[in-house]
């Protein structure tokens, strides 16, 4: 096995994001993604920069993805992404929120943010709503 995804070199760790802002609401993104024929759901998250910790990439795509900056973090565990990568999805809860402007790149613009109650995000994750397993995961263990 190989740590090659699709020929974009070896794979680079993640960071994922449950934001939740004082009345328990959780920052939820969408976008069409023609590929996978529709629009989905998904967590404030991405790719780790050679410089980043885990902590600070998520830090960084909550700014970004969701123009949103958190007092509070807590770690919820990482898995690997495959089992053919040593690459690892780390996953975050992050607290006493505060929001700005999304500082979204090209490939990002039509994503959309949205506040949803936990039990519903979660519902949106058993109906199959979001297009990656870390969101859903990430989603289960803030919420216990």
């Amino acid at each position: 096995m190989s740590d090659d995804i699709q020929g974009c070199g070896p794979a680079r760790d993640a960071s994922v994001v449950v934001a939740r802002d004082t009345g328990g609401q959780v920052a939820v993104l969408s976008a069409v993604f023609p590929r996978h024929g529709g629009e989905y759901l998904f967590l404030p998250g991405g790719r780790r920069e050679d410089d980043e910790t885990a902590e600070e990439c998520a830090r960084r795509e909550l700014r970004e993805e969701a123009g949103i900056t958190a007092g509070a973090w807590r770690a919820l565990g990482s898995y690997a992404m495959t089992l053919g990568s040593t690459a690892r999805v780390h996953l975050f809860e992050a607290r006493h929120l505060t929001r700005g402007p999304q500082e979204l790149t090209p490939t990002e613009e039509d994503f959309e943010l949205s506040w949803w109650p936990m039990g519903d995000a979660i519902n949106a994750a058993t109906q199959g709503r979001f297009l990656l397993p870390a969101g859903p995961l990430a989603l289960l263990l803030a919420d216990r």
